[in-house]
């Protein structure tokens, strides 16, 4: 099954990331369970430039879903551009999208994916509303 990002997403992120030789798998393509890991880099590092670190002892996102689209194989050595987009903001929740393509292949993609991301309290284990500067960049 394919999910098909939205038309009304907000480009928010833009990173390259540089393919290792040990993320291809035994088939010479990079190895699905890393487009997850490239996804995961380019929404930890959005977050970082909002200055919103990690802290297990206060809020922040967790993952609740997550999806990828496999659509050409991404051969090592390549450089992988990772565009994050969101949408659909709510009172702890929103969508965040992704897009991979070469950088040596602009406009080509390779791969899609997405993830709804909840803001929680991590010690109370909850979900609590979204910072209001976080709504407004999602939503604004």
């Amino acid at each position: 099954m394919r999910i098909d990002l939205p038309a009304d997403k907000k480009l928010v992120h833009e990173m390259t990331i540089p393919m290792r030789w040990g993320d291809m798998d035994a088939m010479g393509h990079m190895n699905n369970t890393v487009y997850f890991r490239y996804m995961e880099i380019a929404r930890i590092e959005w977050f970082l430039s909002l200055g919103y670190a990690a802290d297990p002892r206060g809020q922040g996102i967790v993952v609740v879903n997550a999806f990828c689209n496999f659509i050409r194989q991404l051969e090592y050595p390549a450089s992988v551009l990772v565009r994050t987009y969101v949408s659909n903001p709510g009172r702890s929740s929103f969508d965040t999208w992704v897009t991979m393509e070469r950088s040596d292949q602009p406009g080509v993609p390779c791969a899609s994916g997405g993830a709804t991301t909840v803001w929680v309290d991590f010690p109370a284990q909850k979900s609590m509303p979204l910072p209001e500067r976080l709504r407004t960049i999602v939503g604004g």
